[in-house]
């Protein structure tokens, strides 16, 4: 017995009123209604000005739609017509075609990007009051700082600018967004977002820094973090006025610095017995070398960083050393200061 006909890649259509293809968005845009999500976009996003005059019309509906989309796997406009297919029609009300969400889209501006943002803190307390996300934030909670360089495509893209990103342990130029995001977490709990802002690729990474840290932070303490917070960065974020903004909020720091000669006559000022071994569980591999790294050495020291500025910080120096492959008696330092 043979098939009578071949099944192409694109064969299978939803055109069904009795086929439902993503019925996982009724319970979480039950959640987000028992959350309160289209009142805060309702209360928050505003839009004075508009160049359609039906363009600012229902925003929160509208951007309920949107999210329900992205949920189920739409990224882009005319993917979020995934909402209207076959049966889907019958579980939700409200929702807008993929045509009418773009020209509202079109309207925003980076003010209203901001609005968004206040809804993301916003929801996610909500979130945090209804559902456990951040299990053990009563004892210590992580906020990380991090952006990254996202490609784009396309001459009218606003923002869109060549900024260094490294790709291979190589620093390259690309043109894209620059986005830059904070998050939360717990020992027993995965990140969630806490901030996240759209900026040009050639943004420097840490544009900005200090006054996402203090929101993450505030963030934090809203969705129910009553134990310590420790703010963790790489090398763009280990500044005076990121710093500044943990000791400000109460909060702890893991930041790491640059390397410099005062940095450096703190390392070698380290007594050679305060040297620990370290053995990771599982090997990493060296960004410079290529080579597998299975040990490491670490020590501390008091450090002042910042000391020519108005803001100094006098706290422990972490340095780990490892081996260099490329040289025989060098090691090389990484820095960070908690």
């Amino acid at each position: 017995m043979q098939v009578s006909h071949n099944f192409m890649a694109d064969s299978a259509v939803f055109d069904d009123d009795n086929l439902v293809s993503c019925a996982g968005l009724v319970p979480v845009m039950t959640l987000a209604e028992q959350t309160g999500l289209a009142g805060l976009l309702g209360e928050k996003v505003h839009i004075a000005e508009t160049r359609i005059k039906s363009g600012s019309a229902n925003p929160a509906p509208k951007l309920a739609t949107l999210i329900g989309g992205m949920c189920a796997g739409a990224d882009s406009i005319d993917d979020v017509d995934v909402v209207r297919s076959a049966g889907m029609k019958t579980l939700f009300d409200d929702v807008y075609a993929p045509s009418t969400i773009g020209t509202l889209l079109r309207e925003f501006s980076f003010g209203h990007a901001r609005q968004l943002e206040s809804v993301l803190r916003g929801h996610l307390g909500m979130l945090c009051a209804r559902a456990d996300l951040l299990p053990g934030a009563g004892v210590r909670a992580f906020v990380d700082i991090d952006s990254l360089l996202r490609p784009v495509y396309g001459h009218a893209k606003q923002g869109a600018s060549f900024g260094h990103t490294k790709i291979a342990g190589k620093q390259v130029l690309r043109k894209g967004l620059s986005p830059l995001v904070t998050t939360i977490s717990t020992e027993s709990a995965a990140p969630v977002i806490a901030g996240m802002r759209l900026r040009a690729g050639k943004s420097g990474s840490g544009k900005g820094a200090a006054r996402m840290v203090a929101q993450a932070i505030a963030t934090a303490r809203a969705a129910g973090v009553t134990g310590q917070i420790l703010v963790r960065g790489d090398s763009a974020y280990g500044t005076a006025a990121v710093v500044a903004a943990c000791r400000r909020a109460g909060a702890r720091f893991s930041l790491v610095l640059t390397k410099n000669p005062a940095v450096a006559a703190a390392i070698d000022a380290i007594d050679h017995d305060a040297w620990t071994p370290v053995r990771y569980p599982g090997a990493v591999r060296d960004p410079d070398t290529g080579a597998w790294i299975s040990d490491a050495e670490v020590a501390e020291i008091a450090y002042t960083a910042f000391a020519s500025t108005r803001q100094p910080v006098t706290a422990r120096l972490i340095v780990r050393r490892v081996k260099d492959a490329r040289y025989v008696c060098h090691e090389r330092e990484t820095e960070v200061l908690m």
